[in-house]
């Protein structure tokens, strides 16, 4: 086996069971109430269904890419390969990977924070013991991690089993209360479709489309997958048809119980939720189960994101320390321990609902409009027999993805959006600092005797 590369041994059932983890996560339990919160009034399912919707029109850009580019890293070959390996891709190549080494730990950190906040329904946790666990979470992570992908693979079919679990339970509780369809049939009471409830919608989607963030999960392993062609996208649409009917059943099955009044005030949600349906032990247990959901989403997250700084470097376009596998494991384990120590001291120094605004907000402009667009230019200067997987309509899926991206990066508001540009603006500076010291020109490397011995 070459130094630099990974085997497949991923099929169709790992992968999406490694999408799906990634969504699911802490983030529907406790986005939950914030959605109807910021909906307030019974439609906020609508918001729900825009995440989903606004997933499965973007997972056709992804699959497109990510079928004919099956590598690690995922957004990383397709900004190379739709903008050119020289020139502004590698100026585009560069900037994902660099704001993956800030989202990707603040990503890691958000679901860490959320674990420790879901913790204190069973024991209070005062601030700094708060923040000894979230940083304790990401830790254990990086060390269950540390292992062959094989041995992963089959950690996260388990760790997906006991998500599944959970929702079943959510769901089954609110079915058994008998008014499970109350919420259904009341959706739209009040409703008028006006100025106020699409903007109510563009905020309440910024929390409900970070729930569904992971879907792309399983392109950052491209090189890991079996029958990557077909397999890649299946995985991608499976993972958000299961994850959206997952959620609108969880969120009809809460609000059956605790109206959706009371409901947009609590910090526990679905523990009082099933405290009322079955007790306070009932409360515990899922409680637990929702702790292990979170633990599993991190565990995926990471798992995607240590992939990308990695195959950047393999491929000469990152610092090169970040290229190393493993002697025996095979896996990138100085990308891995990189990016759990910067996701480390984030879980120590930010707030959730500040996260998880500034995660969509440096996503948006790098990675989903720009690939977006890339993929735009690669259909037209490249023949369709590249393409293993075709999304129909083409081109009106990759407007809409592209309208609706810059209508959540509105929806974050003028900070997230002033921060997202400056760390563009950081990261196009180290760009040329990098050039300098590994003697490239900006957009192209130049071969020379000292290149060969860097």
């Amino acid at each position: 086996m070459a130094e630099n590369s990974m085997s497949r041994r991923l099929g169709l059932a790992q992968a999406t069971a490694i999408n799906m983890t990634d969504m699911v996560g802490i983030g529907p339990f406790i986005t939950l109430p914030m959605v109807i919160h910021m909906m307030n009034g019974p439609w906020f399912l609508y918001a729900w269904l825009a995440g989903a919707l606004l997933s499965f029109i973007d997972a056709m850009i992804w699959s497109e890419l990510g079928a004919a580019f099956p590598m690690a890293g995922g957004s990383y070959n397709f900004l190379k390969a739709t903008y050119g390996k020289n020139g502004f891709g590698r100026l585009m190549s560069f900037l994902f990977v660099w704001q993956t080494m800030i989202q990707a730990p603040l990503v890691i950190a958000s679901a860490a924070i959320g674990f420790a906040a879901y913790f204190s329904y069973l024991f209070p946790l005062s601030g700094i013991e708060a923040k000894i666990m979230s940083g304790g979470v990401v830790i254990l992570i990086v060390i269950m991690l540390y292992r062959k992908i094989e041995d992963i693979g089959k950690i996260s079919v388990v760790l997906w089993v006991g998500v599944l679990l959970t929702m079943i339970w959510i769901i089954g509780g609110g079915l058994a209360h008998g008014h499970f369809m109350e919420p259904i049939k009341h959706v739209n009471d009040g409703l008028k479709v006006n100025y106020a409830f699409v903007a109510a919608i563009g905020f309440a989607s910024v929390k409900s489309i970070y729930s569904y963030l992971g879907y792309y999960n399983v392109c950052h392993l491209g090189g890991e997958i079996i029958n990557p062609s077909k397999n890649i996208p299946r995985s991608m649409f499976l993972s958000i048809a299961g994850i959206a009917i997952l959620y609108m059943l969880m969120n009809v099955s809460v609000v059956s119980v605790i109206p959706w009044q009371q409901a947009k005030n609590s910090e526990f949600v679905i523990s009082e939720f099933m405290q009322q349906l079955a007790g306070h032990t009932a409360a515990k247990i899922v409680t637990c189960l929702i702790l292990l959901v979170a633990f599993s989403s991190v565990f995926s997250a990471t798992l995607g994101y240590s992939r990308i700084p990695y195959a950047a470097a393999a491929d000469g376009a990152f610092f090169k320390i970040f290229a190393k596998l493993h002697p025996t494991k095979n896996f990138p384990y100085v990308s891995l321990l990189i990016l759990g120590a910067i996701a480390f001291v984030f879980s120590l120094l930010f707030k959730l609902k500040d996260v998880i605004s500034a995660i969509l907000a440096m996503r948006i402009l790098i990675q989903f409009i720009s690939q977006a667009f890339g993929l735009y230019l690669l259909r037209k200067s490249r023949s369709e027999t590249e393409f293993p997987y075709k999304m129909p309509l083409f081109p009106l899926p990759i407007i809409m993805a592209i309208l609706m991206w810059i209508g959540v990066l509105i929806s974050t508001g003028f900070n997230m959006v002033l921060g997202g540009l400056s760390a563009i603006a950081l990261g196009t500076a180290v760009y040329f600092i990098k050039a300098k010291m590994y003697r490239e020109w900006p957009f192209g490397l130049i071969k020379s005797t000292s290149d060969k011995n860097r």
